[in-house]
């Protein structure tokens, strides 16, 4: 795997991973984090809402 590839790859996934620690401050601020099925649901949700901002962010949702 070339050096640009790499970084392809890694892009996105760094960015999801910084939007997911962001949401997951905001969401413990705001509820608090209570119940298996609450963080299955808030991770679920950070991931899906990561991936899109960073396919937003690298133009790729054209």
């Amino acid at each position: 795997m070339g050096d640009a590839m790499g970084k392809l790859l890694l892009l996105p996934a760094l960015l999801t991973g910084v939007f997911c620690a962001g949401f997951a401050v905001v969401v413990d601020f705001v509820l608090g984090m209570k119940g298996l099925a609450t963080v299955v649901g808030i991770s679920f949700v950070s991931g899906f809402l990561g991936n899109c901002f960073a396919q937003i962010v690298l133009g790729r949702g054209k």
